[in-house]
């Protein structure tokens, strides 16, 4: 998996909405709505600051709703979207998840750089499988219970100082928390099926309690307060390791890492390349900006 740029961690995948059908033109005139369907349930959504709102209508129908970058301050009005599986709320100004009771059919929700802070009202979405609530104020992990089907969590820049609550997400594949204020890592026993765990840009000082971790392929450490790799020797599917721009003096403890492909040490403090004989697999190793960076 590549890494790309932002908040100093790899992300999996960057969600864009290209829905046609669901886009929505603040700039139109607000026309009376016409009923497309013959429902007579058209959703109206307002946007904009209180004194340019603009009303923009939806089509019940939709499985695809981008609202992104549309000034929005609260949830509303979409209890007729009972077809609705992805939801893109990104860039607004939203400070509550609240009225999404009724979307049962949700797969992906996603509310990046908000003004959220508290992880709640989401107990009704049990088919979400892709939740993002990157960017915002939100301190502890809670709220996520009854969130059986998801796979893919995206908690970057935030305030959260602990991991916690989320060994009952048996399905989870990925879980992204980099640039928190984490100081250890905890709580992952529960998360057999994750892949890809990104816990860059925090304060944590060791790498411990993964041994439940055995299907991850990805780890990226980066920015931390790590002086030694250790305790890596359950994870034999790993294919990439991110341990840049951390205090690290040597490298070992990686013999039973045999898969591994691609190996980011680079702005340590190693003194040495060695005991990476063994790494057949390995296809780009950074070590740059050593000792003397």
């Amino acid at each position: 998996m590549p890494v790309p740029s932002g908040a100093g961690e790899p992300k999996a995948q960057e969600l864009q909405a290209v829905s046609a059908a669901s886009s929505v033109d603040t700039e139109e005139t607000q026309e009376e709505p016409t009923d497309t369907n013959g429902t007579g349930q058209n959703v109206e959504m307002e946007c904009g600051e209180s004194s340019t709102n603009d009303i923009v209508v939806i089509d019940p129908d939709c499985a695809e709703l981008d609202l992104n970058h549309g000034r929005i301050r609260q949830i509303q009005n979409l209890e007729p979207l009972t077809s609705i599986e992805r939801l893109y709320l990104r860039w607004n100004l939203i400070t509550k998840i609240e009225n999404l009771d009724t979307l049962v059919t949700l797969k992906e929700l996603e509310l990046y750089d908000n003004q959220l802070t508290k992880i709640e009202n989401l107990d009704a979405l049990v088919n979400l499988e892709i939740l993002d609530l990157s960017f915002n104020r939100i301190k502890h992990i809670e709220g996520l219970a009854n969130l059986k089907s998801l796979k893919r969590l995206f908690l970057s820049s935030n305030k959260i100082d602990k991991i916690e609550n989320l060994n009952h997400l048996e399905n989870l594949e990925l879980l992204e928390l980099g640039d928190n204020k984490l100081r250890q890592i905890e709580n992952l026993d529960g998360l057999t099926k994750l892949q890809y765990l990104y816990l860059g840009k925090n304060k944590i000082t060791a790498i411990s309690n993964l041994d439940s971790l055995t299907n991850l392929t990805c780890l990226s450490l980066q920015s931390n307060r790590l002086t030694k790799i250790e305790n890596l020797s359950t994870l034999r599917e790993l294919n990439e390791l991110y341990l840049s721009e951390n205090g690290i003096t040597k490298i070992e403890n990686l013999e039973e890492n045999k898969k591994l492909e691609t190996l980011d040490l680079a702005q340590n403090k190693i003194k040495a390349i060695e005991n990476v004989e063994h790494l057949e697999n390995l296809q780009e190793f950074w070590v740059s900006c050593n000792l003397h960076c």
